[in-house]
């Protein structure tokens, strides 16, 4: 096996400066030139055997101290932080992160402490900004937040987009029977469709062919038919809806037109009163709601947060979708639960565990700090790519309402819900939950101070005043 090359020039530089030895006196100790000495420090060349065993028997030396495990754990932390959107012309090649990790140390702890100190401030001004419900912050959301905030303040429901999702799907008493309408509404746009391999959905407009995945399920397949179909007989529509949303930029614009698009398939699947009503005939089974609609679970319980048209109103459920990081990539809230806009969601809400146990429902009788008490449903929903070698999609998704309508849910058959010592705490996120002794808590909560005492360890290393 071939021997690993050992730099460590900054480990040598930190050396000579500690001992106040110029390098050329460094050098005659060594045993070796000065140019020599000069490339080693500069990482120019690897330090070599004689170097560390001079190092040992002249100085003292602790020769696993020049090990590059620092100098590696110090590049991992710089390319996360390079991660950042605010670095938006990109990571600077791994190259240059290795020299800056071995010839400046110093100075990449520095950026990382910058990095850190920019990063809680931020965190605790968006903490502050949502707190006190500001509507003049001095910089604009990300497209994505601002489309985000745009569905939420609509409460989900786009009653225009709904109900002409619905007038396709009138009269079908099954989801699934909607397709035949948009396939032949497809075909009287010149439009042809057909099955392919490559994209999840492509659509040619020279062609006027519409390919989409044949490895994808049945239910994803029939969601992008009708996503298309959005996007080419509801154009004056969705552009009405954008008109008045007022976008910052053309960037969320277009990713709302998505959104709306993906709004009006799954309200067309799931065709508003009449999925309303099999929802309340089946107490909100999902797994029945699905195969009546020919929708997918994940499908489902989305649609069954949106079912606020006035009038008409369903249970206020909250959804949320997260992947196996905790990160959550969909999220919506009827209920008085709302999910934190930045960092993760709390690690004792049942989501999480439903990775470790995939293809069942979790049951959870929650309470959040404001005394609020739910009733949460969870469950993966992992995507197959459709082929041995296709990437998996692992995610899971939430969706739960508040315990007082519990009796309306199948799942709450035999749970005691009158039973206070039954519900689970949870938070929303550590930066901003309030409770004390909490054991799974990650980080301090940002607007409290802390008591540190050396002689006294408790469930947390510090206490929260």
């Amino acid at each position: 096996m071939a021997q690993q090359k050992l730099y460590a020039g900054a480990k040598l530089r930190e050396t000579r400066t500690r001992l106040g030895l110029t390098q050329r006196a460094f050098a005659e100790k060594l045993g070796v030139s000065l140019p020599y000495l000069n490339q080693m420090e500069n990482n120019n060349r690897p330090v070599s055997t004689g170097v560390v065993l001079a190092l040992a028997q002249e100085f003292g030396f602790d020769v696993t101290e020049l090990s590059s495990g620092d100098a590696e754990r110090m590049v991992t932390d710089m390319r996360e932080a390079l991660a950042d959107p605010v670095f938006s012309d990109g990571a600077p090649p791994l190259a240059d992160l290795r020299l800056a990790a071995s010839n400046a140390p110093a100075l990449a702890r520095a950026f990382l402490e910058l990095h850190r100190a920019y990063r809680q401030t931020t965190e605790r001004l968006a903490s502050m900004d949502e707190a006190l419900g500001r509507e003049d912050m001095p910089s604009r959301p990300s497209p994505w937040e601002e489309v985000r905030d745009f569905f939420h303040y609509c409460d989900n429901y786009i009653d225009a987009v709904d109900r002409a999702a619905e007038n396709i799907a009138r009269n079908q008493t099954r989801g699934r029977d909607v397709m035949k309408t948009a396939l032949d509404m497809l075909e009287q746009h010149g439009i042809t469709v057909r099955s392919g391999e490559r994209d999840l959905r492509h659509f040619d407009p020279e062609l006027r062919e519409l390919t989409i995945s044949s490895r994808a399920s049945g239910a994803t397949r029939r969601f992008q038919i009708l996503h298309q179909l959005a996007l080419v007989t509801q154009g004056k529509l969705l552009d009405a809806t954008l008109d008045l949303a007022r976008f910052h930029s053309d960037e969320a614009r277009e990713i709302a037109r998505i959104g709306l698009a993906n709004y009006f398939a799954g309200a067309a699947l799931l065709p508003y009163t009449t999925f309303l009503e099999a929802a309340q005939e089946t107490r909100h089974d999902l797994e029945m709601l699905a195969e009546r609609f020919g929708a997918s679970i994940e499908q489902v319980a989305h649609r069954l947060s949106t079912l606020q048209r006035p009038g008409a109103k369903g249970i206020p459920f909250y959804f949320v979708r997260v992947d196996q990081a905790g990160t959550i990539t969909k999220r919506h809230s009827a209920t008085r639960l709302q999910f934190a806009r930045y960092g993760g969601a709390c690690p004792l809400w049942n989501v999480h565990q439903a990775f470790e146990r995939p293809g069942h429902f979790l049951r959870q009788l929650a309470e959040t700090p404001d005394g609020v008490r739910y009733l949460s449903i969870a469950r993966d929903v992992s995507k197959p790519g459709g082929a041995f070698h296709a990437p998996v999609r692992r995610y899971a998704i939430s969706l739960g309402c508040e315990v007082t309508h519990a009796s309306e849910l199948v799942y709450a058959d035999d749970l005691d819900v009158t039973k206070p010592a039954a519900f689970q705490p949870i938070g929303i996120s550590c930066r901003i939950c309030e409770r004390r002794d909490c054991h799974q808590r990650s980080v301090p909560p940002l607007e409290r101070r802390l008591t540190i005492d050396p002689n006294n360890r408790g469930t947390l290393p510090y206490r929260i005043e």
